[in-house]
């Protein structure tokens, strides 16, 4: 039985121009019609965390990122490190996700695009640390350090050119995916792959 993977897409910057950004952007364009992507782009919107306004009725954008993240298959994060830690505004989001149910036990992953000496090194094992909390199923495979340069990024779409950039992003995707579809039965697994391979060869 085909069926179809919810892959919500999360960038932890804000800035125009961002790698991160651009890599999930790029997403949509090798995922194949087994994975239907959503890109969640509210975290400007969200409050500062308060647990006292943790409580129904939520927020309107708190409500709507429990909503999508619930709704997801999986989530792929794409997320810039700032003064050696995760960006504010990223991190306030993912505090909203803790006092929810919905990212529980839901497969997730990151790509690192940073192209710095460090790696965003301390973002990501932040990163690691957060998602624990909350409670959510971290997919070692999908877990993956994909420099890109602003060079490989195409300043009219916003979106990663590089071919073998896009290869490597793909990949990612696919380890996650191929995941969820693995809790579906072989054939599922193996109709994703191929999907993601006739993508990436097409790209």
């Amino acid at each position: 039985m085909n069926r179809t993977a919810n892959l919500v897409l999360i960038s932890g910057s804000l800035r125009e121009g961002s790698t991160n950004t651009a890599v999930v952007r790029t997403l949509p364009g090798l995922l194949g019609d087994r994975v239907r992507p959503l890109e969640y782009r509210g975290m400007a919107s969200l409050p500062h965390f308060n647990p006292d306004d943790d409580v129904e009725p939520l927020p309107a954008e708190v409500a709507r990122l429990r909503r999508v993240v619930a709704e997801a298959d999986a989530v792929l994060f794409c997320t810039p490190e700032y003064a050696g830690d995760l960006p504010g505004s990223f991190k306030n989001l993912l505090d909203w996700t803790v006092g929810g149910m919905e990212i529980v036990d839901k497969p997730v992953g990151w790509i690192n695009a940073s192209s710095s000496p460090t790696g965003a090194e301390g973002a990501h094992r932040a990163l690691r640390t957060v998602l624990g909390y909350t409670g959510a199923h971290l997919v070692e495979e999908a877990c993956v350090r994909v420099p890109v340069s602003r060079a490989a990024v195409d300043a009219g779409t916003g979106t990663v050119t590089d071919p073998g950039v896009r290869e490597a992003i793909a990949e990612v995707a696919r380890a996650l995916v191929g995941h969820v579809a693995a809790g579906w039965g072989s054939s599922a697994a193996d109709g994703a792959e191929e999907e993601f391979a006739d993508r990436a060869a097409g790209a």
